[in-house]
């Protein structure tokens, strides 16, 4: 998998890491059960900090994305996490402002609509539960 980090951006290095990964299992470029490189490795690799590297990996834990285990690293778990009443609510506050930018940008809700179903249409399928 290849990270891109945008070091100009406003958003935080381990955001954008984090979101990276999560895209990269729901697109099949990450594989369930795969082990992700060490904390130092891919701190190494693309020149950040191995803090920003070791937040991104318990903040994905925390998730249900992945197993830390002492002695293999971080891996992607065998099953993703499922959706609850807690993730809801994010997906609802992502949404809102979302979707009022978007608006207050001028894209009309047939575009919208149509760059969100493009997205999710070439994401590839994975059963998981």
């Amino acid at each position: 998998m290849l990270l891109k980090i945008d070091f100009e951006s406003e958003m935080p290095i381990y955001e954008q890491l984090r979101r990276q990964i999560i895209i990269g299992i729901a697109t099949g470029e990450v594989e369930l059960g795969e082990e992700l490189p060490s904390v130092r490795q891919l701190g190494g690799d693309i020149g950040i900090n191995l803090h920003t590297v070791n937040k991104t990996y318990n903040i994905l834990k925390n998730e249900g994305y992945l197993i830390i285990d002492r002695r293999k690293g971080a891996m992607i778990k065998d099953r993703l996490p499922e959706v609850n009443d807690d993730y809801m609510n994010i997906l609802q506050n992502e949404l809102d402002y979302l979707i009022a930018d978007s608006k207050n940008r001028g894209i009309q809700k047939d575009e919208f609509l149509k760059l969100c179903s493009e997205f999710y249409d070439k994401l590839k399928y994975k059963e998981n539960r």
